[in-house]
């Protein structure tokens, strides 16, 4: 289980309802923008003072719409009305409406290129567009809307940390237990459990991993890993089922 540790509680509870043996390793830390983050702490600032200047504002993840959520509660009091809003997936939706922010997701998949092929996305030319993301994320969302006429601007409220785990808690998490998979559900926490590691040896590379996406499984084969499945989807019992027998 590598997720943050404050979402990986339902997978827990679901593979444990199984009779599985959940062990978690979490491979990214979310720290919030604040004051210590100087540009990207006053550029958050701005554009939620402006917010109300933007048709639409765009929320990549549960913890963008997490974290977005307490900006947002911090400067409006009352939402800003005019405003369209939009999560990546339902799981981003589900965590907006927590703070009663109604938003709206492109069916049919849960990912950036999903939103993008929506009809509603397509004539956007002078729209005003807001990305709620963490610093690092891909460029291709704000890229897209930008040939197709669109004013993009980004707000970094968050970032995704790598863990500082000592060698003796990774070789004993992930070498000194026989492990059935290891569950990832982003590129940077793929990334971090090599940095974590050291490398792609062969007990890690044939250790199954689960991923939600072919575009994470393509990244995880060319990283060295050979046993990949992709799971039907991001949330809990989408991750969990994968794990099943076909």
């Amino acid at each position: 289980m590598t997720r943050p540790a404050h979402q990986a509680e339902g997978q827990v509870a679901y593979l444990r309802g199984l009779g599985a043996e959940p062990v978690c390793l979490p491979l990214l830390e979310i720290m919030p923008t604040g004051e210590e983050d100087g540009a990207d702490y006053q550029q958050c600032k701005r554009c939620m003072l402006d917010l109300d200047l933007y048709d639409g504002v765009i929320f990549v993840s549960p913890n963008a719409a997490r974290i977005g959520a307490d900006w947002i509660d911090q400067y409006w009091p009352q939402l800003p009305v005019g405003v369209r809003w939009i999560g990546i997936g339902q799981q981003t939706c589900d965590a907006l409406e927590q703070f009663g922010i109604h938003a709206w997701h492109a069916e049919g998949g849960f990912d950036s290129e999903t939103l993008l092929a929506d009809p509603s996305m397509q004539s956007v030319a002078t729209q005003r567009f807001l990305i709620a993301r963490a610093d690092g994320g891909r460029d291709m969302l704000a890229d897209t809307l930008s040939q197709r006429g669109a004013r993009v601007d980004y707000a970094h409220i968050y970032r995704r940390v790598c863990p500082a785990y000592s060698t003796d808690i990774i070789q004993s998490t992930i070498y000194a237990q026989p492990l059935s998979a290891i569950l990832i559900t982003s590129g940077q926490a793929l990334q971090n459990l090599l940095t974590l590691s050291g490398s792609t040896d062969a007990g890690l590379a044939e250790i199954r991993i689960i991923v939600p996406s072919a575009r994470l499984a393509e990244l995880a084969c060319s990283l060295g890993f050979t046993r990949i499945r992709v799971a039907q989807g991001p949330d809990d019992r989408s991750i969990v089922e994968a794990l099943l027998p076909a």
